[in-house]
């Protein structure tokens, strides 16, 4: 048994600020004399930005935690959050299938993108996308990872429509590396 299997109560913190060198380093060193286990993260420049999401555990009251992390949080001038979170490790589906939509940049294409998978009952795991091209012509890059029931066929066949709004979507498998 690990440390983290013996932890029940885990919250997540999250921080955002200006992308600097460091910034990990120093959230990470300070959970640590702290006392605290992390536990699935995300961690990821957004913009000019940098966006924490981290799972901690500790046996400390949610207080010193963040008395803990204030002073790198002021330094930084980091926004900092913490919220308990229901379930524990590795309590979540794991991803299925691979969704890439690419096209002319234009408002709703995530909206459309995303409504149709939601009709198909495709669970949203993992979004990231970026602008890409020439600032003249911007080119939309959306990778989507999720769950479904449905077969890649199906889904690709609900989102067939896109094509014709200048959209490009493919659908695959996720293939998993296990070992």
């Amino acid at each position: 048994m690990t440390v983290t299997d013996t932890l029940s109560d885990w919250n997540l913190l999250t921080l955002v600020g200006a992308d600097r060198p460091g910034i990990v380093s120093r959230v990470t060193r300070a959970l640590y004399e702290c006392g605290c286990n992390l536990g699935e993260a995300s961690m990821i420049r957004l913009g000019g930005n940098f966006t924490i999401m981290l799972m901690v555990s500790s046996t400390r009251p949610d207080a010193e935690i963040l008395d803990a992390l204030a002073p790198v949080a002021r330094e930084l001038d980091l926004r900092l959050h913490l919220d308990p979170l229901s379930g524990g490790l590795h309590q979540h589906l794991m991803p299925n299938v691979q969704v890439r939509v690419t096209g002319a940049d234009r408002a709703g294409i995530v909206a459309d993108v995303t409504e149709i998978l939601a009709e198909q009952g495709f669970n949203i795991l993992e979004l990231d996308s970026d602008v890409a091209g020439e600032r003249e012509r911007p080119v939309y890059i959306m990778n989507i990872q999720g769950y479904s029931d449905r077969t890649i066929e199906a889904l690709a066949d609900a989102l067939v429509p896109m094509a014709a709004r200048g959209v490009s979507v493919d659908v695959s498998p996720v293939d998993l590396l296990i070992g």
